[in-house]
């Protein structure tokens, strides 16, 4: 408890201070104004794709591109005593497009040149091919900083592939990913890929906390400029900002997703495990969490059968991200994923986002290898004026958009609040009926005695009847669990209409929170949101 506590006290503080740019008295020889006119710039043209990289390294196997390593004592600013080096991504398998690298400091910017001597391959025969092929490039980049230990540079974060990026804060393994920006995810016209084709690095100085990337980003649809400034800790925070350009005569596209998270979750405590994995639960996120006002809502994740979206409203989001709530081994029992150490990723956006809302889409998976959920907010169209008998028409996003968020990446278990949280989610079911086992804790209910008046409050949706609860103190945990059965409708009749009425699965939402007494009007837990997803015949 101590440990979590005091975690708790850093996020505060990380949520409080600015991170300082490692040139706060010098102006830099490139800013986020250059990064910017280059993206109105590309937004003025047609789109042109980066060309691939030659055939022989996309057909690379998985292994064989594993076998390709960087040389970590030819890392860029390794022989100097600067607290942050770069390592670089060789091109193949799916990171078909080369990304221009350049260094910056007050008065130069420097292109990183590829060269095939920086990296050692598990082949000779493509060694020399790959050494004998002009004009490639890095795929990325990782950046190293003293995290875990100030004598051996940890890796700290990557951008590789697409526009999307990862971090670690102190004592974290990889898992989650963010992206720059999410384009029609998971819409009927498909979703559009953009992606980061060149880097500015700021050079640190010697005495830096944090470091400066700025991306130029492009897609067939828009371009867009972003700066990072990363500070590495516990937790590790990413300060971001974007400017954003519609392509001129590019296609109607239907949303954009910003501050997008990508992770992943096979299965969990709600279903008790699976047949023939040994492992009580496997994912990088448990749930999703957003804070509006002064209500902070949780939603346990799963792994549908069928493509879920659910999309809350959430006008000048205050923060939401998908966390890692199970920091216990024992949860997981994993001894090479250690999922009990993937990061929790928490955005707080920067300025007032205006009106929009919050995508939690959740796409069905057979294994651990592939992400499956995605969380992003999505801010709403414009609209025209309204006509007699008519809606007022959607009109396209704006030419060109700017915001900003940060992000901030931390161990499992972190208190984000100080209400009670939902930490588990069981469920046990007959042919007819439904029990939810809900364990509530932390924040105000570790100040309560045993005995005290809590009430319940739960909701059903419609045609689901409730056949009763009951809240019982839980002395392990110093926290109640709420345990609460439904009958659920029965299949033909009214739920073959509502299935065949909506054209695919039907989500039944319940929800429930705690109270200390009925008429009080405050919750003193988050608001616990599952969706039930219940298939057509």
């Amino acid at each position: 408890m101590l440990n979590r506590f005091l975690a708790s006290l850093c996020l505060l503080a990380a949520l409080c201070l600015q991170p300082l740019s490692s040139s706060a008295n010098t102006v830099p020889a490139f800013t986020f104004a250059d990064v910017q006119a280059r993206a109105q710039d590309l937004a003025r043209s047609p789109y042109s794709a980066t060309p691939a990289v030659p055939e022989f390294l996309t057909k690379l196997s998985h292994a064989e591109w594993h076998d390709i390593r960087f040389r970590p004592e030819k890392a860029l600013w390794a022989s100097e005593e600067l607290p942050f080096n770069l390592q670089f991504f060789h091109p193949g398998l799916y990171y078909d497009r080369p990304v221009g690298i350049n260094i910056f400091d007050s008065s130069t910017v420097t292109p990183v040149a590829f060269d095939a001597s920086l990296f050692q391959y598990g082949s000779e025969s493509l060694s020399r091919q790959t050494a004998e092929t002009k004009g490639l490039g890095f795929a990325g980049f990782r950046i190293h900083y003293p995290l875990n230990r100030p004598d051996y540079k940890d890796e700290v974060a990557v951008f590789v592939g697409a526009s999307y990026f990862r971090a670690l804060a102190k004592g974290n393994y990889y898992g989650i990913s963010s992206r720059g920006l999410a384009l029609d995810t998971a819409c009927a016209q498909g979703e559009e890929f953009p992606y980061f084709k060149e880097f500015w690095i700021e050079r640190p100085a010697p005495s830096a906390k944090s470091i400066t990337v700025y991306a130029l980003m492009d897609s067939p649809s828009l371009a867009g400029a972003y700066r990072f400034v990363i500070t590495p800790g516990s937790p590790t925070v990413m300060d971001v900002k974007c400017a954003l350009f519609t392509r001129k005569n590019s296609r109607n596209f239907e949303k954009i997703g910003l501050a997008p998270l990508t992770s992943m979750f096979f299965y969990g405590e709600e279903k008790n495990g699976r047949p023939d994995d040994y492992r009580p639960e496997v994912h990088n996120s448990d749930g999703l969490l957003f804070e509006s006002g002064k209500n902070w809502t949780w939603m346990p994740l799963d792994n549908p059968k069928r493509l879920s979206i659910t999309t809350f409203p959430l006008n000048s989001p205050r923060g939401f991200g998908l966390m890692q709530r199970d920091g216990d081994f024992s949860r997981y029992q994993d001894l090479a994923a250690r999922y009990e150490k993937r990061p929790a990723l928490w955005v707080r956006p920067e300025g007032d986002w205006g009106n929009g809302t919050l995508n939690l889409v959740k796409i069905p998976t057979e294994d651990e290898m592939h992400d499956n959920i995605v969380a992003f907010w999505c801010p709403e169209k414009p609209r025209g004026e309204a006509t007699e008998g008519q809606n007022a028409p959607e009109l396209p996003y704006p030419s060109m958009m700017q915001y900003g968020w940060k992000l901030f990446w931390m161990l499992p278990e972190v208190a984000m609040h100080d209400l009670g949280s939902a930490t588990s989610t069981r469920i046990s079911r007959t042919d007819n009926t439904m029990t939810f086992h809900v364990d509530f804790e932390g924040g105000m209910l570790k100040t309560l005695a045993p005995d005290t008046g809590l009430a319940s409050i739960v909701e059903l949706p419609e045609h689901v009847t409730p056949e009763g609860k009951k809240l019982t103190y839980n002395p392990v945990t110093h926290g109640w669990r709420l345990e609460f059965t439904v009958r659920l409708p029965q299949k033909g009749g009214m739920l073959d209409s509502l299935t065949a009425a909506r054209k695919g699965p039907l989500n039944l939402r319940f929800k429930a929170f705690l109270k200390q007494g009925e008429n009080l009007p405050d919750a003193i837990t988050e608001t616990w949101i599952y969706d039930w997803q219940l298939l057509p015949m």
